[in-house]
């Protein structure tokens, strides 16, 4: 039986679909163990689970919601990316020492724990919870492609890392996606396209289900976990403008309390049983997080997306090329834009149709169960 260090960022929608992935191998008599932040990884993968605990900068600058592009590119790295592996990497390195893993599974953000194992000449996979870095995001873009070379070579030198390239793997690459999804990409031999991890969520005992009514369709609206300075006015459009969609039922992910009361016929909480939820409504809202979109497309269910920044533009695209759902641009969103465009997917069958055909792409790749598939093999 093997030892397996999963390595992730304290952010939900990359620890989650580790979680499936070391449940797999639990199951089959692997050992597991993970580097991070406890609190999130206990809240998402048991309170027993076996946590070394690794630093997060302090003082991290909030991201302003209006940059996108380039600009918000280099504050992902030069404010978030950077520091966060810096401040990881001793942990990591403990972790390693202590628990001894033949393989580290590092999360294409946790960048530190790639240049550790290779460092130290251990065997590691990525884990890549999005498909954006698969397509290079940086093509035609050379001296962007230089700047972020270089970070990463300063990167190194301070935490003694190894010279890989910490985002993909030459041991491996596990890519939560499937061919359906990501279009057509030309990927290196050393990318796996598993599928994605859908396991289990931490349920909402509270959730008023009898607010539901199943001969109504039903629309979801969620931009995430991580996008509260962006909520405000999206979410509060959304409400506006499907309240007045007759013969729809709307449930709105509202964590921030964004949203005040609409109407009868749109139900705002905090907080949703998501995969529970999924299999029972008609259409998604969402601003195009990978977690999202895999797991509506998982269910059949069309979407409507209003990418922010970072790697969801690229998600938007690949959901659109795949007739899975129609494209909104996020800032300049109205009411009856989200109305009209919820209404189209509603309306037209091909989307549903597009989004069962993604999502039996993702049940036959194998999802959390292939992948432990690729990490046992290199136990041998």
């Amino acid at each position: 039986m093997g030892r397996f260090l999963f390595v992730t960022p304290p952010l939900t929608g990359h620890v989650n679909p580790a979680v499936g992935v070391a449940a797999a191998l639990t199951a089959r008599g692997h050992q597991i163990a993970w580097a991070g932040q406890p609190q999130v990884i206990r809240r998402l993968a048991g309170d027993g689970a076996d946590v070394f605990p690794c630093a997060v900068p302090r003082g991290l600058p909030e991201r302003d919601a209006s940059l996108k592009g380039p600009a918000a590119f280099r504050f992902l790295w030069e404010q978030f990316l950077i520091p966060l592996a810096e401040a990881m990497a001793p942990g990591i390195r403990a972790a390693i020492a202590r628990f001894r893993p033949q393989v580290v599974v590092a999360d294409q953000q946790a960048i530190a724990g790639g240049l550790v194992a290779d460092g130290l000449g251990l065997p590691w996979v990525t884990s890549a919870t999005t498909s954006a870095e698969l397509v290079d995001p940086l093509a035609g873009m050379p001296k962007v492609a230089a700047w972020l070379d270089d970070l990463l070579d300063g990167l190194r030198k301070r935490i003694d890392g190894g010279p890989a390239d910490p985002r993909m793997s030459p041991h491996g690459v596990l890519a939560f996606t499937t061919k359906e999804l990501l279009g057509p990409a030309t990927l290196p031999k050393r990318v796996r396209l598993v599928g994605p991890s859908i396991g289990g969520r931490v349920p909402a005992d509270d959730f008023p289900w009898d607010r539901l009514d199943p001969a109504v369709p039903t629309v979801f609206v969620t931009l995430g976990t991580a996008n509260a300075d962006a909520a405000v006015d999206f979410l509060g459009a959304a409400a506006r403008g499907l309240s007045r969609v007759a013969g729809i039922r709307t449930v709105i992910a509202d964590p921030g309390g964004a949203v005040g009361c609409v109407g009868d016929t749109v139900l705002v909480v905090p907080r949703v049983p998501q995969m529970a939820l999924l299999a029972r409504v008609d259409a998604v809202v969402c601003h195009g997080g990978h977690n999202t979109v895999c797991e509506s497309l998982w269910h059949g269910v069309p979407l409507v997306v209003a990418p922010i920044r970072d790697d969801q533009p690229i998600v938007a695209g690949q959901v659109v090329h795949a007739g899975a759902g129609v494209r909104l641009r996020f800032g300049r969103v109205k009411p009856d834009r989200i109305a009209a465009a919820v209404t189209r997917v509603l309306d037209d069958p091909a989307y549903r149709s597009a989004a069962e055909k993604v999502g039996a792409s993702f049940r036959e790749a194998g999802g959390a169960a292939t992948a432990a598939d690729h990490l046992e093999a290199l136990l041998s």
